[in-house]
């Protein structure tokens, strides 16, 4: 009787991959034991090599003929069946719905000798750390790190969206719509992948003191051209230079407006400077403000992205001059940028 079996292309890929890095050694020789066989080696050299019997080859090839990858499931431990599938989905509940803290512990997330502690205090379980690490690992639980995201939300975040939409579509030909922000750059590099030798780490010389300068922009959304202002605070007197720059740049229309976010000196109604300037210039300045907590609302946010991405990562400048220098022939060698969102109707060039 031939003791060979015949692999699907899939199957063969789920045995691989539990050879290499299954964490169950008991699954490990069955694929192994498995991949041998379809590969044609003898039972002989298969118990030799894997240290095992022809028994053992013989069980598992009848169970995978019979059941095909399902027979290679462990079954339940006798220590997972004395404890019982209860305590594992409370631990479980646990890591992913609450924290420590609500538990009394001094932690911000979860470790699993603080898991061992609880059963061990609370409910009289006896457990050690890798045999919780090994239910975290079966649950389809991995060590990473978090993605952050914003909490707030702005509860007129659609409203004030669809109010620049309609700005947007009903803009006459003699105004103008810009998209403003500010972005800090410094002499202290930004940190980001790079190519490197494995096994040695590339190195970024840093100034040791760092200067710090802002940008402020506007992008056209009609053009995608970008009027930047350069300061040395974020502040009110920065914004205002940016409005006397934009109104000399944009000078052919009748009005300019502005979508800007919610910064305390962006708001007539929380910064004297920005109210008097308004008296003087609304007839020609016109602001919008956009939702709160919401950076994707605002196309510019992607070319700091890409500007940051392009040069301030890793940059080996020495001073704040050549920075901004490397900084500025970067942005004159654009004309225009694409506006990277589908949150707005695509311009169209005027």
């Amino acid at each position: 009787m031939d003791g060979s079996i015949r692999l699907r292309t899939e199957e063969r890929k789920v045995l691989l991959w539990q050879v290499r890095r299954g964490i169950d050694p008991q699954q490990r020789l069955r694929a192994h034991v498995l991949l041998l066989l379809a590969d044609g080696w003898s039972w002989n050299v298969i118990a030799a090599v894997l240290f095992t019997s022809s028994s053992t080859i013989n069980r598992w090839r009848r169970r995978f003929q019979t059941d095909r990858l399902a027979a290679l499931q462990p079954a339940a431990s006798k220590r997972r069946s004395r404890l019982g599938s209860f305590w594992i989905a409370l631990v479980i509940r646990w890591v992913t719905m609450q924290t420590p803290l609500h538990f009394g512990f001094l932690r911000s997330r979860w470790t699993c000798d603080t898991i061992v502690v609880l059963l061990r205090e609370d409910h009289g379980i006896r457990v050690g750390r890798e045999t919780v690490r090994r239910w975290l690992h079966r649950e389809n639980l991995v060590w990473r790190r978090p993605r952050p995201v914003l909490g707030p939300k702005d509860p007129q975040h659609a409203a004030k969206v669809r109010k620049i939409k309609a700005l947007l579509r009903n803009l006459p030909v003699d105004e103008v719509a810009v998209f403003q922000d500010e972005v800090d750059v410094n002499t202290n590099p930004k940190i980001g992948a790079m190519w490197m030798r494995r096994g040695q780490q590339a190195e970024v010389v840093t100034p040791g003191t760092n200067t710090k300068r802002y940008l402020a922009g506007s992008l056209n959304w009609r053009t995608g051209a970008l009027i930047v202002t350069k300061g040395k605070q974020r502040n009110a007197d920065l914004f205002l230079g940016h409005l006397d720059e934009l109104r000399g740049r944009l000078r052919c229309y009748k009005r300019i407006h502005v979508i800007c976010d919610n910064a305390v000196f962006h708001r007539p109604d929380r910064c004297r400077k920005m109210r008097e300037y308004l008296k003087r210039w609304r007839h020609r300045v016109v602001l919008h403000f956009l939702p709160t907590y919401a950076p994707e609302t605002n196309p510019i946010e992607r070319i700091w992205w890409h500007l940051h991405e392009e040069i301030t990562r890793n940059h080996r400048c020495p001073t704040i001059d050549d920075l901004l220098q490397l900084i500025f022939d970067w942005l004159e060698a654009r004309k225009c940028y694409l506006i990277e969102t589908s949150l707005y109707r695509q311009p169209r060039a005027a």
